[in-house]
């Protein structure tokens, strides 16, 4: 099983909020995740981004490779 950390749209339209969450690569977007792991709300400014660095590195150490979008998400986090 496929594992991919990414990005699931959530929020009103117009008006995005998005979670950081792990889940098989097959589900789609709003699937069912198998965890959450932050958030990132882009109408605030600055740009909230809040991360579980543990279940990140977790995940990671089980194989799940997180997408470009995350991937930008956690070096900016890690700032």
């Amino acid at each position: 099983m496929a594992m991919k950390i990414r990005l699931t749209r959530m929020g009103s339209k117009k008006r995005p909020f998005y979670r950081i969450v792990a889940l098989d690569s097959k589900t789609r977007r709003d699937g069912r995740p198998v965890e959450y792991l932050g958030h990132y709300n882009p109408m605030v400014e600055p740009a909230e981004v809040k991360v579980d660095v543990e279940k990140v590195e977790k995940w990671i150490a089980k194989g799940a490779t997180p997408s470009n979008t995350v991937r930008s998400l956690l070096k900016q986090a890690g700032e």
